[in-house]
């Protein structure tokens, strides 16, 4: 268990610095679209700032597969979501974000929720599970895929309409955070897969599950609706909303896909029942758009005096 709790952790630097990284790089690049991918992975594979990101991200990936042997997956998104603060913290010193007192009091509210989820959990009478059913696997994820891509390309329109209001990202965060819960689902699966016992059957077996390709189509589509969201909106808001997306979706979804039992104790199945209402309560009333810049107020032209 121990061994996942630091892997956890791994992982949390891992993605935080791989995402501020990115962040740095896209803002020193031209406008990004996903309306141009080829063009959009052409600018940002030259980067060397951005390509140290996502190694960052790619060994943050590795770690989580560790995890979710270890781990069950409610205690594993309670240990991935704390690792906001550290993204706080590297935003607002390597990038020079701030964050309103109404975004901290949300992201503090989010990781109370989620220390709630955590608290409910029960080392001996929680199990890792190892195998969920295809259909229950597809029926969760194909209709989670298309919102996901419906939400974005609805915030790409409104973003392209004239006198709107500076969006923070929520409707995006959202978005991106779908697929990577689908992607969580899928690295859960492909982990459970992993066996150094007849190697051959076991990869045999990984290429006839969904796995592989829901984690081809959300990384390939992850990445670039990702950078674009990034390059527009501040990582400090994006970044803790589709994490929190992504673990209440994993939390929730990949318990029961997975057959990991919830709580038999009336205490941590009420702790688990409400951090999950208070971190959906706290992603739905948080601020949809920036506030515009302050109007400077012009300087008087100075009276002309006669001599």
């Amino acid at each position: 268990m121990w061994v996942g709790v630091v892997a956890a952790l791994l992982a949390n630097v891992l993605y935080s610095t791989g995402f501020v990284l990115e962040k740095r790089a896209l803002s020193a690049m031209p406008s990004v679209s996903v309306r141009a991918p080829l063009r959009l992975l052409g600018q940002v594979v030259s980067s060397p700032l951005w390509l140290g990101g996502s190694l960052a991200l790619a060994a943050g990936f590795g770690a989580q597969l560790a995890v979710y042997r270890t781990l069950p997956i409610a205690a594993a998104q309670g240990i991935f979501v704390s690792g906001l603060v550290l993204l706080l913290l590297l935003s607002s010193r390597l990038l020079g974000e701030r964050t309103s007192g109404r975004e901290r009091i949300a992201v503090g509210a989010i990781l109370v929720a989620l220390l709630m989820v955590v608290l409910s959990l029960d080392e001996g009478a929680d199990t890792v599970g190892e195998d969920a059913p295809v259909p229950l696997v597809l029926l969760v994820s194909l209709p989670s895929l298309a919102l996901g891509v419906w939400l974005y390309a609805n915030g790409e329109r409104r973003a392209g309409q004239r006198h709107r209001q500076p969006t923070t990202g929520v409707e995006y965060g959202v978005a991106v955070g779908l697929l990577y819960g689908v992607s969580s689902l899928a690295i859960k699966g492909v982990s459970s897969s992993l066996t150094t016992h007849d190697i051959g059957g076991a990869l045999l077996d990984l290429l006839r599950s969904p796995y592989p390709y829901l984690l081809l189509f959300t990384g390939a589509f992850g990445l670039i609706m990702s950078q674009a969201a990034l390059q527009r909106c501040r990582a400090s808001l994006i970044v803790p909303v589709c994490t929190t997306v992504t673990s209440l979706f994993t939390a929730v979804l990949g318990t029961l896909a997975f057959g990991e039992a919830l709580p038999h104790d009336p205490v941590r199945l009420a702790l688990r029942v409400a951090g999950t209402a208070l971190a959906v309560t706290v992603l739905l009333v948080m601020p949809k758009h920036d506030a515009p810049p302050a109007a400077q107020t012009p300087t008087p032209p100075k009276e002309l005096t006669s001599g």
